[in-house]
């Protein structure tokens, strides 16, 4: 069978220079106050005159028939034969899926991973094929529950194949993993049973940002602690110089070399799906634009809503911001082989999220959100905090960090020192007696990892309930080490004073505090920039 011919690819359109130079603004004497995120609140913080704002690119115009590109790359995949002919009657057919942690904030129902599903399933039944199932590829998140799993393949396809045939993957489980062998330089590759002897494996993905994707799907989401212990070491992450540009990024090169072991024992067909930032819709939806576009009736609404979220009950403020669906448009549907499908994709976030910025700054701010890709549904415990700004609103660039070296970070979240009983017990137990012994992630590394990493009880509750793997927040706290190496401090404002302490960090009460606390650090009259996240983007930086 000849493999079909790479179709031409076309390039999304990039933004027209005026609105890409708009992303960077000056602050002067007539800007209004900056939006920062506070976790579930937001403030409004005046920045020092002379400072920079680096905000988000607006949203691409999504596809105008989601349907049929996905029809499209189907029919027309890159390196890769159809999919029509890849299907047979008797075949062994597995569909992997990203979980719960892409995208963020969950997307509007219908779910595109649904959509492509959907698709795949129809030419599947066409072609005869019954041994089909549909595995979340979790690696060592949680469990989806199964209002989770419904959402993200829909409805009719939840039904039909719930719980036998649609289920969690399961890295603990001995008679459900596979050792496919070592790559070249000795790291272990292992995988799931069903996947691995599947006659063909088709893994949908949603790409959000240039980390995700590629070899990273398979043989990271259906992967094992003994798979991925090799690259999620603080080694690695302190080496990964960019985690959005993979040839900068340890982290991929190690995970890409075990991709090219699943590759060489697995037939896989890539589907890599692109959004937009469309972020907030409905109220909200004036949060993605530059303060100084907002229009009166903007800036009341957004009086209004502030006051309003200021004085809930602090569970009832959870439950309406994770509540929140971002109506995102679709950009892009690219099948076949990994390497041409994903070299697609990256072009597709780039369009959509770089931002040109020149020359680093000593004081960099930012206001975390509420949700990060391991506490959806949940609870942002302090250990989470650290790792979404260190580890990656600080990790949001190529080139060279916005922050430059010895320079301090200045973040805007109440570091709450909550966590949840279900989702998080191996957290709870680092929080309250591995930080209290060491920070230091080479030490972590060597000292607990191992522990946390085969206790019973932490997989028993990994396989059974809804908890993330034992080892998972050590694993977090290792993505920020590259931060914790190249800054000089780190200073949360509004955060809660033990919390902080624990971690290694400083607090402020108020923003004019905290840039007065960097100038202990940088010197006086620092350069200030704020990075105006979410909606998601990154900064291609020059030094």
């Amino acid at each position: 069978m000849s493999i079909a011919p790479a179709r031409m690819i076309e390039r999304p359109r990039r933004h027209v220079a005026a609105e890409r130079e708009a992303c960077v603004v000056e602050v002067t004497e007539k800007s209004p106050p900056t939006l920062f995120h506070s976790g579930e609140q937001f403030r409004l913080e005046r920045l020092p005159v002379g400072s920079r704002i680096v905000y988000p690119p607006p949203p691409l115009k999504g596809l105008a028939d989601v349907d049929a590109a996905i029809a499209a790359a189907l029919d027309s995949p890159l390196g890769m034969d159809p999919l029509d002919s890849l299907l047979s009657p008797g075949m062994k057919l597995t569909i992997a899926f990203d979980d719960i942690s892409l995208p963020l904030p969950p997307m509007r129902e219908p779910d595109i991973r649904s959509l492509v599903i959907e698709q795949v399933l129809e030419r599947a039944y066409r072609a005869g094929v019954e041994d089909i199932h549909l595995i979340a590829a979790l690696a060592l998140h949680r469990r989806m529950t199964a209002a989770e799993l419904e959402r993200a393949v829909g409805p009719r396809v939840f039904r039909e194949f719930y719980p036998d045939r649609l289920y969690n993957h399961d890295a603990e489980d001995p008679d459900g993993i596979v050792h496919l062998g070592e790559t070249g330089s000795g790291e272990r590759v292992e995988l799931s049973r069903r996947a691995s002897e599947s006659d063909l494996l088709v893994y949908v993905n949603i790409n959000l940002v240039t980390m995700d994707g590629g070899h990273k799907s398979v043989a990271v989401g259906l992967g094992t602690y003994g798979s991925l212990k090799h690259h999620h070491t603080p080694h690695t992450m302190r080496h990964s110089r960019s985690f959005m540009d993979p040839s900068s990024s340890e982290l991929h090169k190690s995970a890409s070399r075990q991709g090219d072991v699943v590759e060489a024992a697995v037939p896989i067909f890539h589907i890599e799906t692109t959004l937009n930032n469309d972020t907030f819709g409905g109220p909200l939806r004036f949060i993605s634009k530059p303060e100084a576009r907002w229009t009166p009736r903007e800036q009341a609404t957004f009086a209004a809503i502030k006051r309003t979220t200021d004085r809930m009950p602090a569970k009832l403020r959870h439950d309406l911001f994770h509540k929140q669906y971002a109506p995102y448009g679709v950009t892009g549907v690219t099948a076949g082989a990994v390497n041409p499908v994903h070299e697609v994709t990256l072009e597709h976030c780039a369009a959509q999220q770089a931002v040109q910025v020149h020359g680093q700054a000593d004081v960099v701010t930012a206001g975390l959100p509420y949700v990060c890709p391991y506490n959806v549904n949940s609870i942002m415990n302090p250990v989470l905090v650290m790792c979404l700004g260190l580890g990656y609103f600080f990790n949001l660039y190529k080139g060279v960090p916005l922050a430059r070296e010895g320079g301090v970070m200045i973040f805007t979240h109440p570091v709450t020192p909550e966590f949840h009983p279900v989702h998080h017990p191996s957290y709870v137990d680092f929080f309250e007696e591995v930080l209290t012994e060491t920070r230091d992630p080479m030490e972590i590394h060597k000292r607990f990892e191992r522990a946390y990493a085969e206790d019973e009880w932490y997989r028993h509750l990994y396989r059974t309930s809804y908890a993330y793997h034992g080892v998972h927040p050590l694993y977090m706290w290792y993505w920020g080490a590259h931060g914790l190496e190249h800054l000089g401090d780190v200073i949360f404002v509004g955060g809660d004073p033990e919390a902080c302490r624990r971690m290694g960090f400083r607090r402020a009460d108020t923003m004019r505090d905290a840039l007065e606390m960097a100038e202990q650090v940088v010197g006086r009259e620092p350069s200030v920039t704020h990075f105006h996240c979410p909606p998601l983007f990154y900064a291609e930086v020059a030094a």
